[in-house]
C-alpha cells in the first residue's frame, strides 16, 4: 500500500477535482489510515455516536447551511467537534463560502481545509474511487504485460529470455504494450488484478543490443495502454529435453498473484519458434474458453466417444482371432 498523504491527494487530484486550499497543509500531517470518506452531519451538533476517527470529511449544502445559521462562537464549537474527532481534513463542496470563524479555527489548529466546486455526492464518489486504488494490495512482477486482442498477457521468464522482443513484435502487429520489465500489479477486486507501468519507466522497452526505445514515440498512442487486467501468464522457458511439457492442454496450470489465481501457460523456446503467433493463439483460446468452448476437452470427448463406439467391434475381432 502506498503512503497516502494530503499532499499526494492534492498533487494527484487537485486539478481533476478542482481543489482549493483554504488552510495550509502541515508538512508533518500524518498519512491517511482508512479509505473511507464521511460527512460530519450530526457530529457538528455534538452527536458523535458511531463517528469513526481518521476519515476524511466532506461538508455539503446541509452542513454549511447549519453552520451559517449559528453565531460565530457557536460555529467554532461545532467545527471544533469535527477536528477533535481526529478527522485528517475537511472538504467543502460546491464552492460554498466558509464562515470566517471556521477559517480562523482551522488555521489556529493547523487543520487542513479544502474547497471544491463539485457537488458533495459526486466529489465523494471520485475521492473514494481514488482512495480504494491507493489502499488496494499491490506488488511488482518482473515481466512484460501486453494487451493482445483485449486479453492481458503477462510474459514472465528469466532475464534475456525474450519477453521484451516478443512484446515489441506484438506491438508491431497492432497489439498494445502496458508495461515492460517491471509490472505494478494492483488487486482491485476479490478475483481481479490490474497491471500498469511503473511511472519512471512508462512505455519504454529495453531491447538487448539496441537499447531503450519509446514505444509511444515510435508506434503512436494506439500502441500503448495505461493499465490492463492481468488474465493469463505466459511463462517463457528454454527447452529442456528432460521436462514433460503439456501436449493436450487438459491439465490446466495456474499462478497466484496477490491471492488471485490466473491461468498459466508454459511455452518452451527453441530456435525458429514463432512466439508472437503462439501468444496471439493463447489470447484467442482464452477468449474461447471464456465463452465455454475448450478445444482440448472437445477433442478428448470425441476420442473417448470413438473408442466407445468401436469397443464392441474390437472385442468381437479379438474373440474371432482366438478361434
Amino acid at each position: 500500500m502506498h503512503s497516502v498523504t494530503l499532499q499526494k491527494i492534492y498533487a494527484d487530484l487537485g486539478h481533476f477535482l478542482d481543489l482549493e486550499i483554504l488552510t495550509e497543509i502541515p508538512a508533518d500531517a500524518p498519512g491517511l489510515r482508512t479509505k473511507d470518506v464521511h460527512r460530519p452531519g450530526m457530529a457538528l451538533m455534538g452527536f458523535a455516536e458511531g463517528f469513526l476517527p481518521g476519515r476524511l470529511q466532506v461538508m455539503g449544502e446541509s452542513e454549511m447551511a447549519y453552520l451559517a445559521h449559528l453565531q460565530p462562537e457557536e460555529q467554532v464549537i461545532a467545527f471544533a467537534r469535527v477536528i477533535d474527532l481526529e478527522a485528517p481534513a475537511c472538504f467543502v463542496a460546491r464552492s460554498q463560502p466558509v464562515p470566517q470563524a471556521v477559517l480562523e479555527l482551522a488555521a489556529a489548529r493547523r487543520f487542513p481545509l479544502f474547497r471544491t466546486s463539485m457537488m458533495a455526492v459526486e466529489f465523494i464518489t471520485e475521492l473514494t474511487h481514488y482512495l480504494e486504488q491507493q489502499f488496494a494490495p499491490r506488488t511488482e512482477v518482473h515481466g512484460t504485460l501486453v494487451d493482445v486482442y483485449g486479453v492481458g498477457l503477462l510474459f514472465t521468464g528469466h532475464s534475456g529470455i525474450g519477453k521484451s522482443e516478443c512484446a515489441l513484435d506484438l506491438v508491431e502487429r497492432g497489439h498494445r504494450l502496458v508495461a515492460d520489465d517491471v509490472v505494478e500489479v494492483i488487486k482491485t477486486g476479490d478475483d481481479l488484478i490490474v497491471g500498469r507501468y511503473r511511472e519512471v519507466l512508462q512505455h519504454n522497452i529495453e531491447i538487448r543490443g539496441v537499447g531503450v526505445i519509446d514505444v509511444q514515440a515510435i508506434f503512436g498512442v494506439r500502441a500503448i495502454r495505461m493499465q490492463k487486467r492481468v488474465e493469463v501468464e505466459v511463462r517463457l522457458k528454454e527447452w529442456d529435453e528432460g521436462e514433460d511439457y503439456e501436449r493436450l492442454g487438459l491439465e490446466r496450470q495456474h499462478t497466484t498473484i496477490l491471492g488471485v489465481a490466473i491461468p498459466s501457460v508454459i511455452v518452451p523456446l527453441v530456435p525458429g519458434k514463432n512466439i508472437t503467433v503462439i501468444a496471439e493463439v493463447i489470447a484467442l483460446d482464452f477468449m474461447l474458453k471464456m465463452y465455454g468452448y475448450d478445444a482440448a476437452r472437445v477433442l478428448n470427448e470425441r476420442i473417448l466417444e470413438s473408442m466407445r463406439r468401436k469397443g464392441p467391434n474390437i472385442q468381437r475381432y479379438l474373440h474371432q482371432d482366438r478361434e
